[in-house]
């Protein structure tokens, strides 16, 4: 919980930078990442590239929003006074985990939020961008402006690699 904790209170800080400084985004724009059998919430702790080949070491979560989150909040919180999740969205993790994964070199990387320039009024949030495996692997192992590993993603994996990353967006 301490590590949720941690994350929330850093991403909170970067959501109201955002939009006291530039004022980019709002949730209406916003669209669940669509739930799939072969596709796990989890946080990426590390990336590292051997021989050509990227790997992720993740730790896998539960992602909730909506509804779903604020059951799950008031069942694990019990705080009379909050009754439904902060920002719509709650994180379950209760165990960390270590689990290798290694990338497909053509993964589809789907970023919402990212630092684009180095400068902290370019980091906009825009729906859903396409980076390539090469570029999402740049963006990851930068952490001046938006640190990659604040971030939970969906992760679509197929006969035993990664063929599909998805930032969440988090407000």
């Amino acid at each position: 919980m301490k590590k949720t904790a941690w994350r929330l209170g850093a991403l909170m800080l970067l959501g109201l930078f955002m939009v006291h400084s530039v004022g980019v985004a709002s949730s209406n724009n916003y669209e669940p990442v669509p739930k799939a059998s072969n596709q796990e919430a989890a946080y990426i702790n590390a990336l590292e590239v051997k021989d050509g080949q990227v790997y992720l070491e993740i730790d896998p979560i539960e992602w909730y929003e909506g509804e779903e989150a604020n059951a799950i909040f008031r069942e694990r919180e019990q705080d009379p006074e909050m009754t439904e999740a902060p920002d719509g969205y709650y994180i379950v993790n209760d165990t960390e985990e270590r689990i290798s994964l290694p990338v497909a070199a053509d993964a589809e990387v789907l970023l919402q939020l990212y630092d684009h320039t180095g400068r902290y009024e370019d980091a906009q949030i825009i729906w859903n961008q396409q980076v390539s495996l090469d570029k999402f692997t740049d963006i990851y192992r930068k952490d001046d402006i938006v640190d990659m590993k604040w971030f939970p993603f969906h992760i679509t994996v197929e006969d035993g690699e990664v063929v599909k990353i998805i930032q969440q967006y988090v407000p």
